[in-house]
């Protein structure tokens, strides 16, 4: 999965302006005429749903939008450059790259149609006409273009989803993802058999809800271990949490510790996100047998437990049911929250008909 890339955007330079004199028979006192130029076309990144990931910038890494022209005599001014709108999926945080490397974040591209202005274009240049005066009536002096700005942009996607499984790797994930919706992920009787953020739908009733299987955590992914920091920030677009446990491990109430741990150590805030607890497996003989035990060693956390098996769908539309009441009670991330937090937030506005034309384009 491509969810890291870094760019390169280049706004439209600014057209000159033009020296010209109006020539003209039988008009003796012409005068200059020179027009003005065009502005540059400005580059802006715009949310699409369509889009998954970040693949399409994995080749093309440069994007630069069109230039203004220059102006022309009879005070004509040289047209504007288009500009250029290229396509992110939701849930992209843009930073602007430092000389030193480091990424300053200065938007969070979370609704569809919603448009990040990254690069400004460039002004165009004042013709003749503007500086006549009247000691200098033909004056040769014009304006050139201002360059377009040109940055570095890192772009980071951060899955959105309502709700996403976690859990050590083998716990069942990809299996309860496969029964309630009709997502494939790799499945195998291996750790790590999920290697990236699968997405699904889950309809339950007249409801439905977004469910994102992340890859297995273990012990130490906060400081890199395993799949790492790679998928743990995928956990904090989530509106609440399903905590799968292998009911087959020999210790599931440690490795429940362990991965709560692991979230707090990453992201502090994690702890309070809505979250159900799941053991899974329990088609096993031998882990229906200690149901009992597992419901007591987890009522010690203060927390209470679902069973199911993901191979048979025992227990699992129940899971789902209350999934589904959970995310309608969570709140979501409001604009203004986001703000509060510090990102900047670019609310969707109507696309004119030359942008709806190039959106296709640009990425």
């Amino acid at each position: 999965m491509i969810d890291r890339v870094e760019i390169y955007v280049k706004a439209g330079d600014g057209g000159n302006g033009v020296v010209s004199f109006r020539r003209e028979k039988f008009v003796p006192f012409g005068g200059p005429d020179g027009g003005d130029g065009g502005n540059g076309g400005s580059v802006y990144l715009v949310g699409d749903e369509s889009e998954s990931t970040l693949l399409s910038f994995r080749y093309k890494k440069n994007f630069q939008a069109e230039k203004g022209a220059h102006g022309k005599g009879k005070n004509m001014h040289g047209k504007r450059g288009e500009d250029l709108l290229i396509k992110v999926p939701l849930g992209t945080q843009v930073r602007l790259k430092m000389e030193n490397g480091s990424g300053v974040l200065i938007a969070d591209v979370v609704e569809q149609g919603q448009q990040v202005s990254v690069a400004k274009g460039g002004k165009g240049g004042r013709g003749n006409t503007h500086f006549a005066t009247s000691t200098n009536q033909a004056p040769r002096t014009v304006e050139k273009g201002k360059p377009g700005e040109e940055k570095r942009l890192l772009l980071d996607l951060k899955l959105i989803a309502d709700v996403g499984i976690i859990g050590c790797p083998n716990a069942g994930k990809s299996t309860l993802l496969s029964v309630v919706s009709k997502a494939r992920p790799r499945i195998a009787d291996y750790p790590f058999t999920t290697i990236e953020p699968v997405l699904g739908v889950v309809g339950i009733g007249y409801g439905s809800f977004v469910m994102a299987d992340i890859p297995g955590i273990i012990e130490g992914a906060h400081e890199g271990r395993g799949l790492g920091l790679d998928f743990l920030r995928h956990i904090e677009r989530t509106r609440a949490l399903i905590h799968l446990v292998d009911g087959s491990s020999e210790d599931p109430a440690s490795d429940y510790k362990k991965i709560e741990a692991e979230l707090v150590s990453y992201e502090a805030n994690l702890k309070d996100k809505p979250r159900l607890i799941a053991i899974n497996k329990i088609d096993l003989p031998h882990v229906r047998a200690r149901m009992p035990e597992l419901e007591k060693n987890f009522k010690e956390f203060g927390v209470s437990v679902y069973f199911i098996s993901a191979a048979t769908g025992e227990g699992v539309k129940e899971l789902m049911s209350k999934a589904l009441e959970l995310v309608s009670r969570a709140p979501g991330i409001s604009p203004e929250k986001r703000e509060e937090e510090g990102f900047k937030v670019f609310r969707p506005r109507p696309l004119s008909s030359k942008k709806a034309a190039k959106q296709g384009e640009g990425a």
